[in-house]
């Protein structure tokens, strides 16, 4: 076996392919050129007038199983007009989980609702409902799901959580596109979800954009309205610029709409190639001693958006080495072989200091609320869109080769892990922000 690249030896992954054809997200071909100039130059660039972007709008509610879908800005405008659609009270209670893109607590509180952080499930990673239900106070009135990294929630838990209180179950599908939960699509499992197209995403546009999905007419009629200044656009008269609600702007564009429509057509196929390329490299992480690779229930199917590691130190001998200071120590053999391992997420949501200074006064942010959250944040790495091409199956081949490498000599990285220095920065005083 050759030397670690960290001391000196040859990277596995070559130091070019982040750069390489199959390693590009989102894939641009000429069906999305061609798409966009026709845009450019039919001179229809805003969803005022008709065309892409009501196409978009049918063809994903089509694919999701719903009736209803609205365009909008973001994922996060997404979040925030599900929210305001559902007509919650001001100062409403929206339990969210701990562990999450700062998105999902920044909608809510940005609304003047108020995040309630729940601990997440240790196997799944998403909202654990047992962990929401002894949340619920009579101030709550809606679970915002996260299928977290493309793995729906445990849904069907979450809807009876919701029918017993009389809450609102809200999607936050941002990386679940695709994904499934007892053959229904992510999208059409609450009572509205919100989806982004950031270009990050598996279903991606060029930029930024949402899209947001519900059954519930009255509710998708209220988010049409919020999304321009109040306005009903829905029909096909001369504009009146009568402003029913006050409102933003949150609308998509018709070049955004173009580019994800040629995406959207390809993302079933591009799923399934990718599903078989993630499983095949995951299988061989799984044979190396220590590595706990993502579960997926067999009544789902994964979106696969990211791919979170776990290092159990116990397995892997060293019972001794903190988890953080062993990942820490992962990281940097791993990323010196080529293989793009990062943290997603290094706090709990509500640690974060924009957040923790919206906390209310009976609930200060307490580390030892979310036990399960930590431990996920501190012993786990994640790998991010080199897999999300369908042509990648030969570059998770080679990182495949550089995990096995880093695992033959571990004994080599130990006595570091062991002498370093770590504090968690969950356990760092971070200032909070101020307005």
């Amino acid at each position: 076996m050759s030397r670690l690249a960290m001391f000196g030896g040859t990277r596995t992954v070559d130091a070019d392919a982040g750069a390489s054809p199959a390693a590009a997200w989102p894939i641009v071909t000429d069906a999305e050129r061609e798409a966009v100039l026709r845009v450019l130059d039919s001179g229809r660039l805003t969803s005022v007038e008709r065309g892409e972007v009501q196409l978009l709008e049918q063809e994903w509610a089509n694919y999701s199983g719903v009736r209803h879908c609205a365009a909008l800005s973001s994922g996060t405008a997404a979040i925030e007009l599900a929210l305001v659609a559902t007509r919650l009270e001001p100062g409403a209670e929206v339990l969210v989980p701990a562990f999450s893109f700062v998105a999902t607590a920044a909608a809510p509180a940005l609304r003047g609702f108020v995040p309630v952080y729940v601990d997440i499930d240790p196997v799944t990673y998403t909202i654990d409902p047992a962990a929401a239900a002894a949340a619920i106070t009579p101030r709550t009135q809606a679970i915002l799901a996260v299928h977290l990294h493309g793995l729906p929630c445990d849904m069907d838990a979450l809807r009876a959580l919701a029918d017993r209180h009389g809450l609102f179950l809200v999607e936050d599908a941002a990386q679940a596109h695709g994904a499934t939960y007892r053959g229904r699509q992510t999208g059409a499992l609450g009572d509205v979800a919100a989806f982004s197209l950031n270009a990050s995403k598996n279903l991606p546009t060029s930029g930024e954009g949402g899209l947001l999905t519900t059954d519930d007419e009255s509710l998708y009629e209220r988010v049409v309205l919020h999304r321009q200044f109040g306005e009903d656009l829905t029909g096909r008269g001369e504009r009146a610029y009568l402003s029913k609600v006050i409102a933003g702007n949150a609308k998509l564009s018709s070049v955004q709409a173009a580019f994800t429509r040629c995406q959207l057509a390809r993302l079933t196929e591009r799923h399934e190639q990718r599903d078989r390329n993630v499983r095949r490299f995951l299988g061989r992480l799984a044979a190396l001693g220590g590595i706990v690779t993502p579960r997926c229930p067999d009544d789902r199917t994964h979106a696969w958006f990211q791919l979170r590691l776990r290092f159990d130190n116990e397995k892997m001998g060293c019972p001794d080495v903190a988890p953080g200071a062993l990942r820490t120590m992962l990281q940097r053999a791993l990323r010196a072989e080529g293989v793009p391992v990062r943290p997603y997420q290094s706090l709990p949501l509500p640690a974060q200091p924009a957040l923790r200074a919206a906390l209310p006064p009976d609930r200060p942010y307490r580390p030892e609320d979310h036990p399960t959250t930590l431990a996920v944040i501190e012993d786990s790495l994640t790998m991010q869109r080199w897999h999300l091409n369908p042509a990648a199956g030969p570059l998770l081949e080679r990182c495949a080769d550089a995990f096995e490498k880093v695992w033959d000599q571990l004994e080599l990285l130990l006595p570091p892990a062991r002498s370093m220095t770590y504090r968690p920065l969950w356990q760092t005083e971070v200032p909070a922000a101020h307005a």
